[in-house]
């Protein structure tokens, strides 16, 4: 029988050298995806995609290039934020492709988006492929429906806001239970 040290096969790699030798941060794209899935606001009743010059001035604030059309960004904005709210993958949705380019940075291979979308989409991939995207949630407050991210160590939260949105779930609550019928 023959035995491997697979330390001599692969050595082990100090993960945070190599985001950081490709410029990964999981932050910005937390931040990058929540702001593009919150182009919705139910509270203000705003929609940033309903105008191409709205989704343009959202993309210049980022700082991302090439703005595609308006109508892609809002099929795969609600598409993400159904699949998000739902907690489950829902069938019916659209099936998008996007082109995205592979470049070499410091010999290590990385996703880069050609475009704001493509941007959005490598973000929204490299989450999921971290297991940053299941922390992403939607709050139910109907008169909120304002994406978050999860933080708390069990994964168990369920409002944008404690004080807000689920002060205002808990008093609603409260008054329907005391209420004489």
């Amino acid at each position: 029988m023959v035995s491997v040290n697979s330390r001599a096969v692969a050595p082990e790699v100090d993960r945070a050298s190599v985001l950081e030798a490709v410029g990964l941060d999981f932050d910005h794209d937390i931040e990058l995806v929540l702001a593009f899935l919150n182009t919705c606001d139910a509270e203000k009743g705003t929609e940033v995609l309903d105008e191409h010059a709205h989704w343009q001035r959202w993309c210049t604030e980022r700082g991302l290039v090439v703005v595609p059309e308006v109508e892609a960004a809002r099929e795969i904005r609600d598409t993400m934020r159904s699949s998000v709210a739902c907690g489950t993958r829902p069938t019916g949705l659209a099936n998008t492709t996007w082109p995205v380019q592979v470049q070499l940075r410091n010999g290590i291979p990385s996703l880069v988006g050609v475009d704001a979308l493509g941007s959005v989409l490598v973000a929204a991939t490299r989450l999921v492929h971290t297991e940053h995207w299941e922390r992403i949630k939607i709050c139910p407050a109907e008169d909120c429906l304002w994406a978050f991210y999860d933080r708390s160590r069990n994964r168990s939260r369920t409002w944008c806001s404690m004080r807000v949105c689920g002060n205002r779930e808990k008093a609603r609550s409260w008054r329907e239970r005391h209420t004489p019928a």
